[in-house]
């Protein structure tokens, strides 16, 4: 399953585990490609991984605290730290790989 973020509930909904967040907009081409990829994750990795979406529009302010400049970008969080951020579409072995790295 896959939680909507905001920049209310971000910090909390991150804290603890391994996380996962899509930052993203609707008129994002890339964005709108990488989703199904991370679909099928949080489907296969669920279990260990917690996925979230946040769409910058709607909640600007953790962007830009976080400096996101460019969309799509996933950022990994272990119990609440930075471990990764990953910019631009990757496929679905390439993420899995990334994650993978921090459980």
């Amino acid at each position: 399953m896959i939680k909507e973020l905001t920049d209310q509930n971000f910090e909390a909904e991150t804290a603890k585990g391994v996380t996962f967040t899509d930052f993203w907009a609707t008129w994002c081409g890339p964005c709108r490609m990488q989703s199904p990829v991370i679909d099928q994750l949080a489907d296969e990795m669920g279990d260990k991984v917690q996925f979230g979406k946040m769409d910058i529009d709607q909640n600007p302010g953790t962007a830009q605290e976080l400096g996101i400049m460019s969309i799509p970008t996933m950022v990994i969080k272990k119990d609440g730290k930075i471990v990764d951020t990953v910019v631009g579409y990757h496929d679905k072995t390439q993420l899995e790989q990334i994650i993978n790295q921090y459980l």
